[in-house]
């Protein structure tokens, strides 16, 4: 167990490495003009540009720069806004927007794994029946359907009948109900349908059927067997959800005005703003990160079919 805990955490930290790589250089190939504003852009000249970059460090070598970039993340002085927020520090700006997508995400997440995984449950358990049915019918909607369009329509009919503020306001509570409940929609669709193909290919298996012939009743074999067993590829990806809900959701954020995280990349790079373009890729792409480890190491917990694999790498 140790051995495979130790293998993971080296694939990470070289993948974070080579993430923290690809961000420099992609930055370097950015233009120039994404360390001015607009107004400033045009009001320089060009030795007056060149100096300003100088006085950042943009014109140093390739060397000193990247030694700079990488002592400034493990810092966490990620640099300034030029554009987007000007000159307000990358992590100040996170740390006001995050807190609106994390609790968001967090909520939304709560509602998708309660009811998706009660439905995938229940469509398992009534294969071809009428929840069966219902369930595959808002499956098949929600995954069918462009999003916006289904999330417009919401907004619109709900608003309309129980008059719901259209926006988020962030002193008026019930305007959460509805950015949570579409955050949410998506999620239930997928952890019900997993589940119940996971529950259904579990069902079929021969320990399942050895079961049944000894007369053990199918409530209890589902419960402690075929349901248990079903959680395990699941739960590899809980953690890296819970963590990338920092990131927030852009449509979702954006139908609903709230001010999080979603839309601050794409504000990023439609401005050039490039320090907070490179904080938000390296932030986004390290919580991918670091979620797919801590999920391995979730995953390793409950099955013990990868401990055993890493107790055998261990004693090779």
């Amino acid at each position: 167990m140790l051995s495979y805990i130790l293998k993971r955490l080296g694939q990470s930290l070289i993948t974070v490495a080579i993430v923290i790589i690809t961000v420099f250089l992609l930055l370097r190939l950015m233009p120039k003009s994404g360390y001015f504003t607009r107004e400033d852009y045009v009001n320089m000249d060009e030795s007056a540009r060149t100096a300003y970059l100088r006085s950042l460090g943009v014109m140093d070598d390739p060397v000193t720069q990247f030694v700079r970039f990488a002592g400034g993340v493990v810092r966490g002085n990620w640099g300034r806004s030029i554009s987007v927020y000007p000159k307000s520090p990358v992590m100040t700006i996170i740390k006001e927007k995050a807190p609106y997508s994390l609790w968001f995400g967090l909520a939304a997440l709560a509602i998708s794994m309660g009811l998706g995984l009660t439905m995938g449950v229940l469509m398992a358990r009534h294969k071809d029946g009428i929840f069966d049915t219902f369930g595959t019918l808002y499956v098949t909607i929600v995954r069918a359907i462009p999003s916006l369009i289904w999330l417009f329509l919401i907004q619109q009919w709900v608003t309309g009948w129980l008059g719901w503020p259209m926006v988020f306001y962030e002193d008026r509570p019930v305007s959460w109900i509805l950015p949570t409940i579409s955050l949410a929609l998506t999620g239930i669709a997928w952890y019900a349908i997993w589940l119940r193909r996971f529950m259904v290919d579990e069902e079929n298996k021969d320990y399942v059927k050895f079961a049944t012939a000894k007369g053990i009743p199918r409530t209890r074999i589902m419960r402690k067997h075929v349901l248990r067993n079903a959680l395990v590829p699941l739960i590899q990806y809980f953690p890296q959800q819970v963590l990338l809900t920092i990131a927030g959701s852009l449509l979702i954020e954006s139908i609903y005005s709230i001010p999080g995280m979603g839309g601050l990349l794409v504000n990023a790079i439609r401005q050039q703003d490039n320090p907070l373009v490179q904080a938000l890729v390296l932030l986004y792409a390290v919580l991918g990160i670091v979620g797919v480890f801590l999920g391995d190491l979730l995953m390793a917990a409950v099955d013990p079919r990868i401990k055993l694999a890493g107790a055998q790498g261990g004693q090779e």
